[in-house]
């Protein structure tokens, strides 16, 4: 075999293993996107021309949370957190109106105070979904229905709808990153009756 041949096989051989690697590696970041973003992964590619751009937008809502100097509650903040909530809940009641903004503002405040910027939802959401994808699309639909409500068009079981929604996101910011002794109370944020059962 010539000396052209096989430097022809060998850079043939190199060229595969190259393209391998590629490969694999995109194989792996997608791996990882999808376990990172759960459902926003899927959510993601629907909305975009292609899977890579959608890939690569995910990858960057990583770098930008990456900077963020996000912190966990101490066990004070979260229950003077949770009693706020229950205030909130317990106000539904009288004034279910009132009672979805003051949640949609309790979970913008529970944001800030958890390190998250809090100048627009889009961007909130964005940078939610890296740490609580299995929970956004519950603020999705709670920012919706406020929405709805604002011009007028919501009834009062989508305000239901919104304050179930709005704490499940609640819980989520509220216990991410709790100690040991938060977690044994995760659940302090929803007051239930005789029977176990959610009040709202």
């Amino acid at each position: 075999m010539s000396t052209g041949a096989v430097i022809g096989i060998v850079i043939a051989v190199l060229v595969a293993l190259a393209v391998g690697a590629v490969l694999l590696r995109k194989a792996r970041q997608r791996q990882r996107l999808r376990s990172t973003f759960g459902p926003e992964y899927e959510r993601t590619v629907e909305g975009s021309d292609n899977r890579t751009a959608a890939e690569k937008e995910l990858a960057q809502r990583e770098k930008e949370h990456a900077k963020l100097d996000l912190r966990p509650l101490t066990p004070e903040v979260r229950d003077s957190y949770s009693r706020h909530w229950t205030t909130v809940q317990e106000k539904f009641v009288d004034d279910p109106s009132g009672a979805v903004g003051d949640a949609d503002r309790l979970v913008t405040d529970l944001m800030a105070e958890r390190g998250y910027p809090t100048d627009g939802y889009e961007k909130q959401a964005s940078l939610l979904s890296v740490e609580h994808s299995r929970t956004l699309e519950h603020y999705r639909a709670a920012h919706d229905i406020s929405q709805r409500q604002d011009r007028g068009e919501a009834s009062t079981e989508d305000l239901r709808n919104a304050m179930v929604h709005y704490r499940t996101l609640f819980e989520d910011l509220l216990h991410t990153g709790a100690t040991s002794e938060g977690a044994a109370r995760h659940g302090d944020a929803v007051p239930h009756d005789a029977k176990g059962e959610s009040s709202v």
